[in-house]
């Protein structure tokens, strides 16, 4: 079995999906895992599409050397992308757990992306040739990706409960007064005559 990261909290309200050394670039795809975290998982689909149709834009938050643009002024950013490799593979993957929730039985309108982390993987290396006989190394930034979504449980609301009134030394004192007080009485110089 493979290892993840971290555990959902309810396992069996939860549904998970990985991939292996993609060939897709760490930083790309760090912003765009950002960028769907906390999603629910049929409006990631679909921003993860508009980002692919260059209708919306990846905010580049943390790794933002990019040139601005006005789609990325919704997020409070000013610089964005439109990365098309990360975001078809994690379609893929948002497609593997969808099929991996529905066969566990959660409701798909209620699943949410708890969790998803992208790692650095092994360089693919490979060679270029430069001149006077000299090679580079070319290498590949590959990435390992993790998610998982989580089915929300319903808010109940918590019953009503009445809280013990606190009272100060103060509050106490005024209150044994009134109580242990007698009834007023009229002074003679105020009683009425003939009465």
């Amino acid at each position: 079995m493979v290892k993840y990261s971290r555990e959902p909290a309810v396992p069996t309200k939860a549904a998970k999906a990985r991939g292996d050394d993609m060939r897709i670039h760490y930083k790309n795809t760090y912003e765009v895992a950002a960028a769907i975290r906390g999603m629910q998982l049929e409006k990631a689909e679909k921003y993860l599409r508009d980002v692919i149709d260059h209708k919306q834009c990846v905010p580049f938050r943390k790794h933002s050397t990019t040139a601005r643009t006005a789609q990325a002024h919704p997020f409070h950013v000013t610089q964005g992308r439109w990365p098309k490799k990360p975001c078809e593979h994690l379609l893929d993957l948002l497609e593997n757990v969808r099929s991996n929730a529905d066969a566990k039985g959660l409701d798909l309108r209620k699943t949410y992306i708890t969790h998803i982390q992208v790692n650095k993987a092994r360089k693919g290396r490979r060679r270029g040739f430069k001149a006077h006989g000299r090679i580079k190394d070319w290498c590949a930034s590959n990435c390992h990706v993790e998610l998982f979504v989580t089915e929300k449980a319903e808010n109940v609301k918590k019953a009503e409960e009445e809280k013990a009134k606190h009272f100060s030394k103060k509050q106490l004192a005024r209150m044994k007064l009134r109580v242990g007080k007698p009834a007023k009485k009229t002074d003679a110089n105020t009683a009425v005559p003939g009465k």
